[in-house]
């Protein structure tokens, strides 16, 4: 049986699983929303209890198999894990030449964290190991999938709580990290791709008495090693290196209860430049970039309307390429919005639909500037699987989208999405597809992407089986540009099982 109808076969049988085959974690994470309970014990008279509605997360902090509890429980120190495997295949390509028709990989990640409290100091690390295997001749398999047995974390966080005796709370961090922040469109730790951002530096962390949150970094962000294709397809172990050639800094502050969710401001800066022209030299188009952003975003909660509004631009200077003979900087003159509005109902599954747009410049046909978002270290898991998949990214997209989630219980949860996709600029490339028309005759309609995931615990707080598949309706663009694949409409598809430890 192929690859195809596995993955096909096991989204069926999850789908067919009835919702209280397992309990998996009883009341825990509940009261997203208020209703009314039938009274108990048939008494009529009984007052009506608020109803709570079920909350799915897809991690969990109390494995059932717990390696904290397998070392005797030791005081002032938490070790938690988690491996997950993976089978992934796309047929039809919408890659150029010389990429291949069809492409598949099994993909394995191993995650060991580690940090012993001192009181006012913790010290802290994790182990990442990332490695993928049976992939093809000219697969797409890349640094995003690959990247075996680092030290992804290595630092020291001081508690500076009650320094300022105002009721906050704050740290500071210093060493090797990962760091989430805001919607995670910049700077992220990635959950569904197979490998790490992860950054060396300083991240000062605080939280005030009203709620507010504030974050300062400076950071040497980690460059993916081994970055070529022998070494990559064997899983070779080479340390990630970092480098004062490429620092990240900047701050954000949010401001909690605003319009009855937040409201965030930051600022980010890029220094990028070429580490020599020598042998084991990084070439790289010497960004310098400022980044100021916006965000106003209300949760998800069962019987109210969310929405999450974002406006990021970025300006300085990059070059087109990273070329050792490319040496002209361009001015950068570059966008991105999102905007969306959701609603669940308190009722059962709790049915969310929610509207979507996305907005990410491309680059212009103007050979003095240049104009195609940069996500920096940002994921693009909204739009569809990363892994071999990708082609929507967070650069020369317009795009408008219609979601719909269910969360039946808290062992599991779906969702399906429908995205039409079209180029902010015809002259630039789309997404990650790296398809192109210079000229612009090609137009702007992509095509339509349809996508859907199904997540169930197998075994509570212990096992996570996900499965999910999209489809991608490829439009004139990807079938008439000069470098296009002559193929089919582009399938892909997935099944990954996860053990907590």
């Amino acid at each position: 049986m192929s690859l195809m109808k596995r993955i096909l076969l096991s989204g069926v049988v999850l789908a067919a699983i009835p919702q209280n085959l397992a309990h998996a974690q009883g009341d825990e994470g509940q009261g997203r929303g208020h209703g009314h309970a039938i009274a108990q014990n048939g008494d009529a008279h009984t007052d009506a209890q608020p109803q709570t509605w079920p909350a799915f997360k897809a991690t969990t902090s109390k494995p059932v198999f717990s390696l904290y509890d397998a070392l005797g429980r030791p005081d002032n120190l938490t070790v938690k894990g988690v491996f997950r495997a993976r089978g992934e295949g796309l047929a039809n390509t919408f890659r150029p030449a010389p990429f291949a028709h069809n492409d598949y990989l099994a993909s394995f990640f191993t995650d060991i964290f580690a940090e012993y409290n001192l009181g006012t100091v913790k010290i802290g690390a994790e182990v990442f190991d990332s490695r993928g295997y049976f992939v093809p001749r000219n697969s797409a398999v890349s640094t995003t999938d690959v990247n075996a047995f680092q030290l992804g974390q290595a630092y020291l966080n001081v508690d500076l709580t009650g320094i300022l005796q105002d009721g906050s709370r704050s740290s500071l961090t210093a060493g090797r990290f990962t760091k989430d922040m805001g919607a995670r469109r910049l700077i992220s730790r990635p959950i569904y791709r197979n490998t790490m951002n992860a950054f060396t530096g300083l991240s000062y962390d605080w939280k005030g008495a009203n709620t507010d949150r504030m974050t300062l970094l400076w950071t040497m962000p980690h460059r993916l090693l081994p970055d070529d294709t022998r070494g990559i397809h064997n899983n070779t172990i080479e340390l990630d290196s970092e480098s004062p050639d490429l620092q990240l800094f900047g701050g954000s502050y949010t401001f909690a209860k605003v319009f009855g969710g937040s409201f965030e401001v930051y600022g980010y800066g890029l220094y990028e430049q070429d580490s020599g022209t020598g042998p084991g030299s990084v070439q790289t188009r010497n960004r310098r970039l400022f980044i100021p952003g916006v965000r106003l975003a209300r949760k998800k909660k069962a019987g109210e309307l969310d929405y999450d509004f974002e406006a990021i631009y970025q300006t300085g200077l990059s070059r087109e390429t990273t070329a050792v003979t490319d040496t002209r900087d361009l001015n950068v003159s570059a966008f991105f919005v999102h905007g969306e509005a959701g609603y669940t109902f308190a009722a059962n599954w709790q049915p969310r639909v929610a509207l979507q747009y996305d907005h990410a410049s491309g680059d212009s046909s103007n050979p003095n500037t240049f104009n195609r978002f940069d996500t920096l270290y940002g994921v693009a898991r909204e739009y569809n699987p990363m892994a071999i998949y990708r082609p929507v990214g967070r650069a020369n997209l317009v795009s408008p989208a219609i979601r719909f989630e269910v969360t039946p219980s808290p062992i599991w949860d779906a969702f399906v999405a429908y995205r039409a996709l079209f180029l902010a600029d015809r002259t630039d490339s789309f997404g990650g597809t790296q398809i192109r028309d210079r000229s612009g005759r090609s137009g702007n309609f992509a095509g339509q992407q349809v996508e859907a995931r199904l997540r169930y615990w197998v075994v509570p707080d212990a096992m996570l089986l996900e499965t999910g598949a999209a489809y991608l309706f490829k439009g004139s663009f990807l079938r008439d540009a000069p470098n296009a694949p002559d193929t089919a409409d582009t399938f892909y598809g997935y099944l990954q099982t996860s053990f907590f430890f």
